[in-house]
């Protein structure tokens, strides 16, 4: 990796916006399409689009990317916003694997996508409400 390179935000890395945006619609894009995702589909509103509007925003400023989620949110938790949500072994390993699948089909740096993919692990077990 080159200087500039590590200068670059992660969000900058990915290719900005656009690239957040396919992850995002090919993630959801999964859970619609996808038998293996039909209990993760189950625990989401049937229309995804404002999840796809929410989760672009999150994932643009996380990654240091335009922080606009989080200055109309400020003070909230991703793990308070899913509290009331059953999240259990099953459904996160699914939204493991469909998000995984979509860093992969949206060629994200491997780099980059190795990171992610083992922040979604530890999220999504954190997320979990059927362990103690």
């Amino acid at each position: 990796m080159s200087a500039v390179e590590a200068e670059l935000s992660y969000f900058d890395r990915l290719g900005g916006a656009a690239v957040v945006r396919r992850i995002v619609d090919r993630f959801y894009d999964l859970m619609e399409t996808d038998p293996a995702y039909k209990a993760l589909r189950d625990l989401h509103a049937p229309d995804l689009g404002p999840m796809r509007e929410s989760l672009s925003g999150f994932l643009t400023g996380w990654l240091g990317g335009p922080r606009d989620w989080f200055e109309a949110r400020p003070g909230t938790c991703m793990m308070s916003m899913h509290s009331g949500v059953s999240v259990d072994g099953a459904t996160a390993a699914q939204w493991r694997e469909a998000m995984a699948r979509a860093l992969a089909d949206a060629k994200a740096e491997p780099a980059i996508a190795d990171l992610m993919n083992g922040a979604f692990s530890r999220i999504s077990e954190n997320m979990r409400r059927d362990i103690d």
